[in-house]
């Protein structure tokens, strides 16, 4: 999905909470010029490496800095329903920026959310709040079966869910205010139903911006490695529920004091308590995802369907055959996105602009974890919002669609600068680091052993991490890993002769031995600096149960992948050796000269993760060392 969440903060669940300097940004009309400098005092500005077709007036460049008046007020909000072809009533609000004449036609903003689309009490919605001084009309639904429409979710994005995208746009297009063009805009849930607007290839429709979305579903946030993320699917799952009761939880999913869900309309208290009589129906996707160990399984709960059915990623063709204009934004460290913005660029063809900074769920609080916590990263929240709107006019102008081509914008940790690239992986040389006697990492294999490890079942993490910033846990912060790695198996390189640039996926290969059937494999990427701090830079699992390669992978370039799908199980044989190889979540990380690099082993994560096996003896694995023993591969740019 990518994320989720609710537009309340401080609530439990995946938070699309836009913060208050979100709303000051670029006028649709001209863009004034600022200065990081002058709002944030020494700054080091970022190196910015363009491609040839990238320029000044290009729909695929990327402003560091910028922000805008906002010309318009934002005018009076009004609901209504739409009645759907299944006689599902869907629940909106349209707002129209003031000043102009009521004869003015408008490009509208249009936004599909699983979290409300506002309180009770409230006269207007962050959507409105955001867009509507910029010149646009704004519209934001209730998807089918959560806040005051009516029907049942089952589950994120099922098909009767989607099919209202096309309708709704369908009803903007022939409205007395509208233009007959939308952009769809959304963060976190509402990305991802930005992105299946695309899916239903609506001439209306004339661009996308989905911020943080889930790719895919199974593999970016709920199921990576294929290893339940525990935390997220119980949490979110418990929340939203609630929320289609007309409740809020909290941290602790306890109930809080809420006015509940705007209604429709001044006398729409009837109608709302008739829909959310329907909401009963449908068990929260917390009991489906308990039913899921494989991409292709159908829990009860829902209707049949699977992770494929609602993942954007299984039906890429029919996004690439609308051609829709797509901006997308994902952070380093916030969950799966920026592996699915990675993939979406290198399987679509549409025009693309993907931007991967080092970012939580939302980019709100960026983290250089190689840098000190005082320096000032760019772009700010206000030139995001920049960026967001002129890539939405160039949408409404056609100039987005006649973009050939696609470019990708990544931020480069420790170096502080951003670097474009057409091509993904960028240019880099393989190079193979071998776990070593003695817990050392080195590029030559030494003689044939193996470490053992057995897993502690009750073993976790930092709670402030990349899985659960997407229940809106809010800023990453992964501290000084070395208490992590003592209790762990931890391997460190000599210190680095030169600077070292790690850009793209690193490729795991374990050769283990293990006491059980299946098993949960963690890897860590850190940076030790020269005073013993160790620093994460990304990880990587799979569990054992998927391990086979899938050879026709569309992603195989960027290395090992896996179908996770129930024909192409394999489970480890107790005793026998079995090699399990994957690939990391990106990263870009510039490593400096007496830097030292180190992997950590785990078996568990209970903060995030289910135990693999649930229950039984716990596992006891034998990592082998040697010219055929685990070893990581990583992508290196050589420092100039």
């Amino acid at each position: 999905m990518t994320n989720f969440g609710h537009e309340r903060g401080g609530a439990s669940g995946h938070s699309e909470d836009i913060p208050e300097m979100f709303g000051v940004g670029l006028s649709r009309r001209r863009m004034i010029q600022g200065s990081l400098l002058a709002a944030f005092g020494t700054l080091v500005l970022p190196r910015i490496v363009g491609c040839a077709e990238e320029g000044p007036e290009s729909i695929l460049r990327f402003d560091m800095e910028g922000a805008a008046a906002r010309p318009y007020a934002v005018g009076a909000l009004q609901s209504t329903y739409l009645t759907m072809r299944d006689g599902v009533k869907i629940a909106l609000d349209v707002v129209l920026p003031e000043g102009d004449g009521a004869d003015t036609k408008l490009d509208t903003i249009l936004v599909m959310t699983r979290y409300w689309r506002g309180e009770k009490g409230q006269t207007s919605n962050k959507y409105a709040n955001l867009f509507a001084p910029h010149g646009y009309a704004v519209v934001v639904g209730d998807v089918r079966g959560t806040g005051a429409s009516f029907g049942q979710w089952p589950h994120h994005r099922a098909r009767a869910e989607t099919l209202d995208y096309g309708e709704v746009i369908d009803w903007i297009a022939k409205q007395p205010w509208s233009k007959g063009s939308v952009v769809g805009y959304g963060l976190s849930y509402t990305a991802n139903t930005a992105d299946w607007m695309a899916e239903r290839n609506n001439p209306v429709l004339k661009g996308i911006v989905p911020r943080f979305a889930d790719y895919d579903p199974y593999e970016d946030l709920y199921f990576p490695g294929g290893i339940q993320n525990a935390y997220m699917g119980r949490n979110w799952g418990t929340s939203v529920k609630a929320m289609d009761r007309n409740l809020i939880l909290d941290d602790n999913l306890q109930p809080t004091t809420t006015p509940g869900v705007r209604p429709v309309g001044a006398g729409g208290e009837a109608d709302l308590q008739a829909a959310l009589r329907d909401h009963e129906h449908a068990p929260s996707v917390w009991d489906g995802l308990q039913q899921v160990t494989f991409k292709d399984d159908r829990p009860a709960s829902w209707n049949g369907d699977s992770f494929r059915d609602f993942s954007i990623q299984e039906v890429s063709d029919r996004v690439d055959r609308a051609g829709t204009p797509i901006q997308n934004w994902a952070g380093w460290f916030d969950a799966g996105t920026a592996q699915g913005a990675v993939r979406r660029f290198v399987r679509q063809s549409n025009p693309m602009n993907v931007i991967i900074g080092p970012w939580e769920h939302g980019g709100f609080y960026p983290y250089d974890p190689l840098r000190a916590p005082s320096e000032a990263i760019p772009p700010t929240t206000p030139s995001q919002e920049a960026n967001d709107i002129r890539f939405a006019d160039s949408c409404f102008n056609g100039s987005a669609s006649r973009e050939n081509g696609k470019v990708l914008h990544y931020y480069t940790l420790g170096a502080g600068t951003w670097k474009t690239t057409q091509t993904w992986p960028p240019p880099a040389t393989r190079r193979r680091w071998y776990l070593a006697s003695g817990f050392r990492l080195t590029p030559s294999p030494d003689q044939a052993g193996f470490d053992s490890l057995t897993v502690d079942r009750a073993a976790g993490d930092v709670t402030a991490n990349r899985w659960a910033t997407n229940n809106g846990n809010g800023k990453v912060d992964y501290g000084d890993r070395r208490p992590f790695d003592a209790a762990r198996l931890a391997y460190t390189s000599e210190p680095l002769t030169g600077d070292l640039e790690i850009t793209g996926h690193p490729i795991v290969e374990l050769n283990v031995t293990s006491t059980r059937e299946d098993g949960a494999f963690f890897v860590y990427l850190e940076a030790v600096s020269p005073n013993g701090v160790s620093r994460y830079l990304t990880e990587g699992q799979l569990r054992a149960l998927h391990r086979k390669v899938w050879t026709e992978s569309p992603f195989s370039a960027l290395g090992p992948q896996h179908s996770f799908l129930k024909g192409d199980a394999e489970p480890l044989i107790p005793g026998q050796a079995a090699m399990v190889t994957f690939t990391m979540h990106p990263i870009s990380a510039l490593l400096r000269a007496g830097d030292r690099l180190r992997v950590c082993l785990a078996g568990s994560d209970v903060t995030t993760f289910a135990n693999v096996p649930a229950d039984g003896a716990p596992p006891i694995v034998q990592f082998q060392r040697g010219p055929t023993g685990c070893n990581i591969d990583l992508p290196i740019t050589e420092s100039e």
